[in-house]
């Protein structure tokens, strides 16, 4: 076996001497806590339980009721008329004659006419 380098042998030293300050009275395990503090701790314990259980109660009601339905809802983004699909409408029998288009659908193109004049062989 090698020697021990002086640092090694310094805390062998050092532990040993801490050794033996314990005493087999020093061992013996300690007595519960009795008494007042025993109680206080209980208490904070439950009131601590208690505030944590009340908050996370207001946080759940919190989130609930600001979904109500009495807030007005954003409107949704508009979209161009041209991209998207033509609504088929089916044309009712009760329809009056000034009914106007609804504005989902696009306005009716008014048919092409022609301006030149056919010619006679």
């Amino acid at each position: 076996m090698s020697t021990p380098s002086p640092i090694e042998e310094r805390l062998r030293a050092a532990l040993d001497a801490r050794a033996r300050l314990i005493d087999a009275h020093e061992l013996s395990p300690y007595r519960p806590p009795t008494g007042p503090v025993w109680g206080t701790r209980r208490i904070r314990r439950v009131a601590s339980a208690v505030a944590v259980t009340v908050a996370a109660a207001a946080a759940v009601a919190f989130l609930l009721l600001s979904g109500s339905p009495e807030r007005p809802h954003p409107a949704p983004p508009a979209r161009d008329p041209r991209t998207s699909s033509p609504a088929t409408s089916v044309p009712s029998t009760h329809g009056s004659p000034t009914s106007k288009p609804s504005p989902t659908s696009p306005p009716a193109t008014p048919p092409a006419t022609s301006t030149s004049v056919p010619t006679q062989p």
